[in-house]
């Protein structure tokens, strides 16, 4: 093992030392399969539990959204694209891989600019571009939308499901208060800064640290989370300089900023929270899938003992789940959270019980 990475789990069990049992949680779907991958917790002093918060884009959408997405699929002449883990998370009305599976235009794409080319590529079809994630993906979502408009492209519209961290941290935590740390999300971070985060801080009394990615990243961002909590001296700290500054992405931002606005978002998991997404300005609104297709509210049943919701609150961990690893695989996913490679479930399966 590294010495430095030593160095770092016994400073994390000297200063844990003696202190009651605290939980702090991760809010970043690659901090979860990476603290899994390398067995972080079983490195960790008993008196330390991590548990993972809605930070997986895929998990975090809506059960309604994806009913939506699936009604739109099914329109006779339209081509749906989406990323690939939105074709396989499960609702009521089925999935867009079985629609897939059926005959329907449903298409993988790995960029929005995918679908840019694909509606101009075919002028009689409705193209719908699928809006999933934070503000990682979301600039992305923007600058296909000033494409669009900027080539009158009439055939390709945008469902919009993306969802920003800060309001939904923030009502999580206010709500939990079981929590003694956050772990913050770095590719947020990225782009939005660092102290976007420090109403952690500043509100919550809670210490807050934004870290990277790597095992010695998450160590050093945990040692400096337990020596907050020793001191009981909350602050927000910036352990990933290498891509995070205190303002974040510029250039990101004025142009999320110009296309989009804050807007109220459901969560899986959180229900509805107040300015939690974005929606096009009005300038953009015509991109909005909403104006394309009268779209039905639907109110999708929950699958039986299916605990997604709670292990997104962090109220959970996947093995109790009673799905996990028996009913719920990744090969046949009763929920979200193990579909995606960046869910709690997909991540404890293939690193401990695969």
């Amino acid at each position: 093992m590294n010495h430095s990475v030593s160095e770092l789990i016994q400073g994390i069990h000297r200063l844990a030392r003696g202190l009651p049992p605290m939980t702090i949680m991760e809010v970043c779907g690659t901090h979860t399969a990476c603290i899994q991958k390398h067995g972080i917790p079983s490195l960790l002093p008993d008196n330390i539990t991590l548990v993972s918060g809605p930070g997986c884009p895929v998990c975090v959408t809506a059960e309604e959204e994806i009913a939506q997405a699936i009604f739109m699929a099914r329109q006779q002449g339209v081509i749906f694209t989406c990323f690939g883990d939105m074709m396989r998370v499960p609702c009521q009305q089925g999935s867009l891989y079985a629609l897939y599976e059926q005959g329907k235009e449903v298409r993988l794409v790995t960029s929005p600019m995918d679908a840019l080319k694909i509606a101009i590529d075919n002028p009689s079809k409705q193209v719908v571009y699928f809006g999933v994630g934070f503000e990682t993906t979301t600039p992305h979502t923007a600058a296909l939308a000033e494409a669009v408009a900027a080539q009158s492209i009439p055939n390709l519209c945008v469902f919009n499901t993306h969802k920003t961290m800060p309001a939904a941290i923030r009502q999580l935590l206010q709500k939990n208060h079981a929590l003694d740390g956050l772990l913050c999300p770095g590719h947020v971070a990225s782009v939005i800064g660092w102290e976007a985060f420090s109403f952690v801080s500043q509100d919550l009394h809670l210490p807050a640290v934004v870290a990277g990615f790597e095992a010695f990243d998450i160590l050093a961002a945990l040692l400096r989370l337990v020596d907050m909590v020793k001191k009981q001296s909350p602050h927000c700290v910036n352990m990933y300089p290498r891509a995070v500054s205190k303002e974040g992405n510029p250039q990101a931002l004025c142009l999320l900023h110009q296309v989009m606005e804050p807007a109220d978002a459901a969560w899986r998991g959180l229900g509805i929270i107040q300015n939690s997404g974005v929606r096009f300005q009005q300038e953009y609104q015509f991109l909005d899938a909403g104006h394309r297709f009268t779209l039905p509210v639907f109110s999708p049943s929950k699958p039986k003992g299916c605990m997604c919701a709670n292990i997104l609150r962090g109220e959970k961990t996947p093995k109790a789940c009673v799905h996990f690893g028996k009913t719920c695989t990744p090969d046949h996913p009763v929920g979200p959270c193990m579909v995606s490679s960046e869910g709690s479930c997909a991540a404890f399966y293939r690193y401990k019980e695969a």
